[in-house]
C-alpha cells in the first residue's frame, strides 16, 4: 500500500494551490497515441521572442487582422481571399491607413476583394490605430512583443484585449502564436489535458482565473522540461482528443495550431 501511494504521489507536483501532473506522465501518453518519432516531428523548434524585434509594424497588423476576420469564420475562405485583403488594406501599412478618410473605410463594406463585415473592417482602422500608439512608445510593435516577459502570456492578452480591437479570447491566442511569441493556445483538446493533469479550469477557459491557471502549470512544465509554451501546449493537444494520424495532422495544422 505504502509502495502504490509514493507512485501515486510522483505523478504529480504543486502548482500553487493545485497538485498538477508532471509533464513526462503528459508526454508519454502522446507518444503512445502518436508514436515517439512521429510526435518529435509535430513540435516545432524553440524560437526566441527577440526575432519579433524585426518584423514590421504592418506585418502585426495584417495577422491581427487576419485572426480577427477568421474567428467564426472559414478559415480557407480568408487565406484564399488574403491577396485581395492586402491590397485592400494598403498592404496594412499603419500610418497610411490612418491618413485615410471616412470615405475609405466606408467603401471597403462593399469591396468584394475582402470580406464585407463593417465590424470587423472597423477594427482594422482601430488595431491600425493601436499598433502605431505602441510603436511610439517602444518604437516598434515587435520590440514590445518582444520584450514581454515569457511567463506573463495572460497580461498580454488581456493588454491586447484592452488596447486592441476584438483580439480578446482565442484570437489573441491565435495572433501571438501565428506571429511567432511563444505562446499556449487553449484549444478544446488542450483545456481536456490540462484538466485531466489537474489544472484548475472551466470546460469553456474563457475566465481570467482559468487563463491564470492554464499559465501557471505551462510555467512550470517549462522548468520541469526546458520546453516553450508553444512546444508543451501542442504535446498537450496530442495527449487526448480525437487521434488522427501525424499526416493528417500535420496537413490541418499547417504546424501552427493545437
Amino acid at each position: 500500500m505504502t509502495i502504490a501511494i509514493e507512485v501515486l504521489a510522483s505523478r504529480w507536483e504543486k502548482r500553487g494551490a493545485m497538485m498538477v501532473t508532471q509533464f513526462k506522465h503528459i508526454r508519454s501518453r502522446a507518444e503512445k497515441r502518436k508514436g515517439a518519432k512521429a510526435l518529435a516531428a509535430l513540435i516545432p523548434a524553440a524560437a526566441s521572442n527577440r526575432r519579433l524585434e524585426k518584423i514590421a509594424d504592418d506585418r502585426f497588423l495584417a495577422e491581427m487582422t487576419r485572426r480577427v476576420f477568421s474567428a467564426g469564420f472559414v478559415w480557407r475562405v480568408i487565406d484564399q481571399k488574403w491577396p485581395g485583403f492586402e491590397e485592400a488594406f494598403l498592404g496594412f501599412a499603419p500610418k497610411a491607413l490612418l491618413f485615410q478618410p471616412d470615405e475609405y473605410w466606408e467603401s471597403l463594406a462593399r469591396d468584394t476583394r475582402i470580406v464585407r463585415n463593417p465590424q470587423k473592417i472597423k477594427s482594422v482602422r482601430d488595431n491600425a490605430a493601436f499598433v502605431a500608439d505602441v510603436a511610439r512608445e517602444k518604437k516598434t510593435f515587435g520590440r514590445m512583443l518582444a520584450a514581454w516577459p515569457e511567463d506573463d502570456q495572460a497580461g498580454l492578452l488581456e493588454f491586447l484585449g484592452k488596447r486592441g480591437s476584438r483580439l480578446g479570447g482565442m484570437t489573441g491566442q491565435y495572433f501571438l502564436r501565428f506571429v511567432g511569441w511563444d505562446a499556449f493556445i487553449l484549444s478544446r483538446d488542450v483545456v481536456t489535458a490540462l484538466r485531466e493533469a489537474g489544472v484548475e479550469m472551466t470546460e469553456k477557459a474563457s475566465t481570467k482565473k482559468d487563463l491564470r491557471n492554464a499559465q501557471a502549470a505551462f510555467a512550470g512544465w517549462r522548468k520541469e522540461t526546458g520546453l516553450g509554451f508553444t512546444q508543451l501546449s501542442r504535446i498537450c493537444a496530442m495527449s487526448t482528443g480525437e487521434n488522427m494520424d501525424a499526416a493528417t495532422l500535420a496537413a490541418r495544422t499547417g504546424g501552427v495550431e493545437d
